[in-house]
């Protein structure tokens, strides 16, 4: 487990979004068909591809009242984010760092002030909203304090987005580097991913 960054803040989740600031939710979704393939030892593919439409369509709702932009490069998801609701956001093979640099780009050149970056694979996620009231940069870790699950930043932010195995104390740092003030958030719910087989428990 990642040891807690000195000078970090805690919150838990509570409050809710008041509208001050023109936000947004920005989740890169995957082709659902090529999705948690690590799980491949216990899921067919047939049920990872129902697995990670079924958890994207969580976060999708979690996004309510913000406007969810959908970061895509597969004509299906493209289509499921715009029956949900959800605005698709072509990205052609950016890797995920790329395509999430692109999106906030663009949303930012769009007049967005503040933007949330959302995993698609949270299955207990709710409320997401909440986290564009935030000051500064605020992030999510996973529960084990290794990935970043959530990121919320101001739109025109010169944020170096580094995903990846580590990618939560690079993101500290890089938040730290700006001097925009940082808050680490704490929560079981967006906490929770799934990326290997013991994950899955939270569906036993």
């Amino acid at each position: 487990m990642v040891p807690q960054p000195k000078g970090s803040t805690l919150h838990r989740l509570r409050g809710s979004y008041d509208g001050a600031v023109r936000a947004a939710v920005v989740v890169p979704v995957k082709a659902f068909s090529k999705a948690k393939r690590r799980l491949s030892p216990v899921l067919s593919p047939d049920l990872r591809r129902q697995l990670a439409q079924h958890m994207a369509t969580q976060v999708i709702k979690a996004c309510s009242p913000l406007p969810a932009v959908v970061v895509c490069d597969d004509t299906e998801v493209a289509d499921w984010a715009r029956a949900m609701g959800a605005r698709p956001l072509p990205e052609p093979g950016l890797g995920l760092n790329g395509a999430v640099t692109m999106a906030v780009s663009q949303l930012a050149r769009e007049g967005y002030q503040r933007l949330v970056v959302a995993h698609s694979d949270l299955p207990l996620s709710q409320h997401l909203a909440w986290l564009a009231d935030t000051d500064g940069i605020a992030l999510v870790p996973d529960r084990r304090q290794d990935g970043t699950n959530v990121i919320s930043l101001p739109a025109n932010a010169p944020f170096k987005f580094s995903y990846g195995p580590g990618s939560f104390r690079r993101h500290y740092d890089e938040a730290v580097q700006l001097g925009l003030g940082v808050v680490v958030v704490h929560d079981r719910r967006l906490g929770w991913d799934i990326d290997l087989a013991e994950d899955m428990e939270i569906f036993v």
